[in-house]
């Protein structure tokens, strides 16, 4: 691979800038990619912009960037992406710096943002080599993520369509789904998110099955699917919906006929129990019954001592005295049947006595 310094003004690099759907993010005259496939979305906030401009404005040196040569004599960029959004994106009059535009400043002020020169590495190698050399310099400002990685492994004409659901500011995805799914989607949670639910966890095998194919719709199409699933079998929306695992619990699901009325009025009733500790495991525990969903709430320690003082330290079902330590505190009427986490409906069993009693 081989690797040159260049020294490219502010004037230069923002000529030409241009940011739509369609073709992407480009500047330098059109010459450069400013987001190759391997690359996030624009993630800078209005902080780390201002400290970009500050930098320019006073003459500091910016940190270097990294540029690699296409076959058709274009650039794109490895490293230095948020830096050059930023440059160019105050240049292009999208943003303020201490309240004034580009366009606001005094002729000698522009000058001097747009006579700055940036330090840029520009190197030719294979695609690997230019994935491989991303990955290892890519280490200022905020850290990959994971799906991140796996969209520059797997880059190609699916995830460029993906992208396009899931991965904008206000893309489909967030208008659908922004109640029901965490994260955010330029930093891939959503897409993440999408293709776990499809590949039911199998993430880097679903896209490699998949990485040309001409577009994502039955990606979007099954995503599309779970949400509108959760809508109508849980209209009442709770904010603890939000982030439960539903792509899991429509594929168990799905085919069952399932009455949304009744469903929520068992949530209603669990939402106002003060032993379901986790409020989120209602709409799992619902549909299967599993009580680990809810986290249902255990005795204190003070009410272990008081029962184990009124037991005497005799287990309940043996009938043999043992130290607390090795006792645990057990719901005589169960919690699914009724029985409160309360002192009165607390027993002290030994360990092995209590384990008998949770397999039957």
């Amino acid at each position: 691979m081989e690797i040159k310094l260049h020294k490219i003004t502010v004037r230069d690099l923002t000529n030409g800038y241009a940011d739509n759907a369609e073709q992407g993010v480009k500047a330098y005259g059109g010459k450069l990619d400013v987001r190759p496939p391997y690359q996030r979305e624009f993630v800078y906030g209005d902080k780390q912009r201002a400290a970009v401009i500050d930098t320019l404005t006073q003459g500091f040196p910016l940190n270097v960037m990294y540029w690699a040569t296409r076959d058709d004599g274009t650039f794109e960029i490895i490293d230095g992406q948020q830096r050059t959004i930023s440059i160019c994106q105050y240049v292009n009059g999208d943003f303020a710096y201490l309240f004034k535009y580009f366009h606001n400043l005094q002729e000698d002020e522009k000058e001097k943002i747009l006579n700055y020169e940036l330090q840029v590495y520009i190197c030719s190698g294979t695609d690997s080599e230019k994935l491989k050399w991303f990955e290892t310099i890519n280490i200022a400002g905020e850290k990959l993520t994971e799906q991140e990685l796996r969209n520059a492994v797997y880059a190609g004409s699916w995830v460029s369509d993906a992208k396009r659901y899931f991965s904008k500011n206000n893309c489909a995805a967030y208008g659908l789904a922004s109640k029901y799914v965490n994260g955010s989607p330029i930093r891939q949670d959503y897409l993440e998110t999408a293709i776990r639910w499809i590949s039911k966890g199998n993430i880097e095998v679903y896209m490699g099955n998949h990485q040309h194919d001409p577009n994502a719709v039955a990606l979007w199409n099954h995503f599309s699917s779970v949400i509108n699933w959760v809508k109508a079998l849980f209209p009442k929306y709770r904010k603890e919906m939000k982030g439960v695992d539903w792509g899991t619990l429509y594929e168990k699901f799905k085919e069952q006929s399932l009455d949304a009325t009744a469903l929520e009025e068992k949530v209603t009733k669990l939402m106002m129990d003060s032993d379901v500790q986790k409020k989120s495991g209602i709409y799992a525990y619902v549909l299967d019954g599993d009580e680990h969903h809810l986290g249902i709430r255990a005795f204190d320690d003070n009410t272990k001592r008081e029962v184990y003082e009124r037991q005497q330290g005799i287990c309940k079902i043996c009938g043999k005295h043992f130290d607390i330590e090795q006792m645990e505190a057990d719901h005589i009427t169960p919690w699914k049947e009724g029985g409160r986490t309360i002192a009165e409906n607390c027993q002290m069993l030994c360990r092995e006595c209590n384990r008998r009693k949770s397999a039957k």
